[in-house]
């Protein structure tokens, strides 16, 4: 932990990056934690991916969803769930989100962020974070207090401009009702749709204050972060300044429509970071993509003067991580012979945003497997809200069969190269549908460009583990002390 420029509280110096879904899921966060980092679960389709852990027998989950405050919700997702996996190996689906979700929905999805942040830190008392998408709105209000219920000491999001979390972090500490706006495509300006959630109706009419978490935002401009800090709701305690080479989602160039000759977009000098200004801002901050080697940990904290590093990739080939071990092993093998490629892909995201695929044969990178599947929205945790021509909210997402989405008023350029990241992220973690014809879904694998410099990280043989990685990543650290 480390002291910088006269705030009174220790920060980490090493962040492990939130990888959603279920990468970095609570074994890899505790794990990070116990060995003095920032460990960070996924907050991404916690719900589906509980619920699926409970139809599998998971006694970790069981155990954690025993802990849960309110019981007779415990024992309702244990009633529904437990041991339900169906015998061709298809599970029971979780309902969709929408503007008005279930009550039971609701439960879940409180219920599974408690449980991960609970395992996270079972035993011990080092902090531990969860990540967030501020693209996926509709679970925003529940993730947040289920993780606040297992006290969780920092929120990291990005993926958008979330300017209200901090605000929403100060009402549930004090045990009060928020809500959250939401992004609808076609609604005018002067409309205003929103999220609202009560804790004290949800504690069953009791009134709980809990700690309030750090909230740190993640940005890729100067522009965004000082809109953060300055014109949130409430106090952005840290920044993660994160740069194109990163996995997962990328914040798109700020000029537009120029791309390299592999059709991946161009980054320029007006995506730079200018440093000095956000030494102004006087919060914390951290720089992530590709700081894994010890010239680039000095880089950023002897020469810039980073408070520390967010590092993802590395912990997502550990063994601790949850990509699916023949992923990992075969991720190594070609990290070490030298024929790893990721691709910043500008289509594969529903999103729109440049999202970072290595190019893996029998994965959604194939074109031949992609073009093999057949599109399906059976998750809906990256559509977008739409107001139709009667007025009427609707779900759309670019990666569903076409003609659904024309049908909803969506363009169908737009569908052009999308990929399914629900089903692919699932499958990636092995919870991945499988369906009546026998057909599985296909992985997707995001890794960052930092995927060329990583031997020294690597054992000679098998998976690296947390502590190896640690080990060394906080030789680098120290050294610039």
């Amino acid at each position: 932990m480390k002291k910088n420029m006269g705030w009174s509280m220790s920060y980490p110096d090493l962040i492990q990056g939130g990888m959603g879904a279920g990468v970095s899921h609570w074994k890899l966060a505790r794990a990070v934690s116990l060995l003095g980092g920032l460990g960070v679960v996924s907050a991404t389709a916690l719900d589906t991916i509980v619920a699926r852990r409970l139809q599998e027998k998971d006694e970790d989950t069981v155990n954690a969803l025993s802990h849960f405050p309110i019981k007779e919700i415990a024992e309702r997702i244990y009633k529904k769930y437990f041991g339900k996996k169906r015998e061709d190996g298809s599970y029971l689906p979780v309902p969709f989100f929408s503007l008005n979700p279930s009550d039971e929905l609701i439960e879940l999805t409180v219920a599974a962020n408690f449980v991960e942040v609970f395992l996270a830190k079972k035993g011990h008392n080092y902090p531990v974070g969860i990540n967030l998408l501020e693209k996926i709105q509709l679970t925003t209000l529940y993730s947040l207090y289920g993780a606040m219920l297992a006290g969780v000491d920092y929120v990291i999001m990005g993926a958008g401009i979330p300017r209200e979390i901090p605000g929403i972090l100060d009402k549930f500490a004090r045990g009060l009702d928020a809500e959250l706006t939401l992004n609808v495509t076609g609604a005018s300006k002067d409309e205003k749709f929103k999220m609202l959630f009560s804790p004290r109706s949800f504690m069953q009419n009791k009134a709980v204050e809990l700690k309030r978490p750090y909230f740190f935002a993640i940005v890729s401009s100067n522009v965004l972060a000082t809109t953060l800090v300055k014109k949130s709701t409430g106090k952005v305690d840290g920044l993660v300044i994160e740069n194109y080479m990163a996995g997962g989602h990328n914040a798109p160039p700020r000029v537009k429509g120029v791309f390299d000759v592999n059709g991946a977009p161009v980054y320029g000098e007006k995506d730079k970071i200018d440093f000095e200004k956000i030494k102004k801002l006087e919060v914390p901050f951290y720089l992530a993509g590709n700081y894994v080697t010890q010239e680039k940990i000095s880089e950023a904290l002897s020469k810039i003067g980073a408070t520390g590093v967010q590092v993802g990739t590395i912990f997502a080939l550990t063994k601790e991580s949850g990509f699916n071990e023949d992923i990992k092993l075969k991720l190594i093998e070609m990290i070490k012979d030298g024929t790893i490629k990721v691709f910043t892909d500008p289509l594969a995201s529903p999103t729109g945003f440049p999202f970072k695929v290595a190019q893996v044969e029998g994965t959604l990178s194939d074109e031949k497997i992609y073009l093999e599947r057949k599109r399906i929205c059976n998750f809906r945790y990256l559509a977008e809200l739409y107001k139709d021509k009667e007025g009427n909210i609707g779900y759309r997402c670019p990666a569903e069969p076409v003609d659904e989405y024309v049908k909803k008023g969506g363009d169908v350029k737009n569908t052009e190269g999308r990929k399914c990241l629900c089903n692919a992220l699932l499958a990636n973690i092995g919870y991945g549908n499988v369906y009546k014809n026998g057909y599985r879904e296909p992985y997707l694998i995001t890794l960052g460009d930092s995927v060329r410099f990583l031997e020294h990280l690597l054992p000679d043989k098998g998976l690296p583990t947390v502590k190896s990685v640690i080990t060394k990543l906080k030789e680098y650290i120290n050294s610039c002390h």
